[in-house]
């Protein structure tokens, strides 16, 4: 599955590895190591002109987020509901 994550980036919800609050970044150190690493490795998408909220981090990028962590949770357990259904489409077909 998906998840649209604002900014025209949408990302495959297996790759995600974690969604972090844009402020908690600048109060650490390591954090902000890790930015600065991966930045220069080409590997941080950043916002054109919009506000950040939030950084996702996947398995190959790091991208900022105008969407709060709590909408990106809510997004990402949407999908892992949708996944759980049962598939009905094959009794439909008779």
């Amino acid at each position: 599955m998906f998840i649209h994550i604002g900014a025209d980036n949408v990302i495959r919800s297996e790759d995600v590895v974690a969604i972090i609050d844009h402020q908690l970044v600048s109060s650490s150190t390591i954090n902000e190591q890790m930015l600065f690493n991966q930045r220069k490795n080409k590997k941080v998408l950043d916002p054109s002109d919009e506000a950040v909220k939030s950084l996702v981090i996947t398995k190959e990028y790091i991208y900022y987020s105008p969407l709060s962590v709590l909408t990106l949770k809510k997004r990402a357990s949407m999908i892992s509901t949708i996944s759980k259904l049962e598939d009905y489409s094959e009794s439909f077909d008779e």
